[in-house]
């Protein structure tokens, strides 16, 4: 049946064929279902995919917590052998009464490698923020044996002593073939909390005097 639309009389639809009818009807429906998912729908599978999002994302965050939780008695044990270790190496670390020994335990370790000591020569100290370095200026004479037995010793003492800046050359006027060695060798000192609040505190007025002079 063929049908043509100049034939149909908008102002008595009820007499339409049904081929019409069916045609219109289908128009309609889908002109709902579109204008519902424009203004309805397409919003709902815009949230629905951010919270699609935001799901995977707590997921991630679940299981993260959730190995943490699994190993928190490991990363306890973890943390008490850092603290056990941090301490011993404080405990390596001299206070003031101690330092002057210190000082006394270096230079006999030269001397008992058979060093002769032409310089030693303790600088001023540098400030950290949980110790100060003390850094000594040496310079001794001997052979490259005794720098060796000089340095091995230096680092068997049982405080931490490092040693710096290292250099060797012969020494000036040496019938003997004998050498002269430079070095800095630094120990580090212990600051307790009311040092090194008086320290920050020294700094900070240090800093407003430049400021003000400025």
């Amino acid at each position: 049946m063929n049908l043509d639309i100049n034939d149909l009389d908008l102002t008595n639809v009820v007499r339409w064929p049904a081929a019409a009818k069916a045609v219109v009807i289908l128009f309609l429906m889908g002109g709902v279902i579109f204008l519902g998912y424009w203004f309805h729908t397409k919003d709902q599978l815009a949230d629905l995919a951010k919270a699609e999002e935001k799901e995977t994302g707590l997921k991630v965050i679940f299981e993260t917590k959730a190995k943490q939780a699994v190993n928190l008695e490991a990363y306890e044990r973890q943390l008490e052998e850092m603290r056990e270790s941090f301490g011993a190496m404080l405990r390596q670390l001299p206070n003031k009464t101690e330092v002057a020994d210190l000082l006394v335990d270096v230079s006999q370790t030269g001397l008992a490698s058979g060093l002769e000591f032409k310089l030693f020569q303790p600088r001023a100290e540098v400030p950290r923020e949980f110790y100060a370095e003390l850094p000594i200026s040496i310079q001794v004479v001997g052979n490259y044996h005794e720098f060796g037995e000089f340095v091995s010793g230096v680092a068997s003492l049982p405080r931490i002593v490092t040693v710096h800046n290292v250099s060797i050359a012969r020494a000036e006027k040496s019938k003997s073939g004998l050498l002269k060695m430079n070095l800095t060798a630094k120990t580090y000192r212990y600051i307790d909390e009311e040092e090194a609040a008086n320290n920050k505190s020294t700094k900070s007025k240090k800093k407003k005097k430049k400021g003000g002079k400025k």
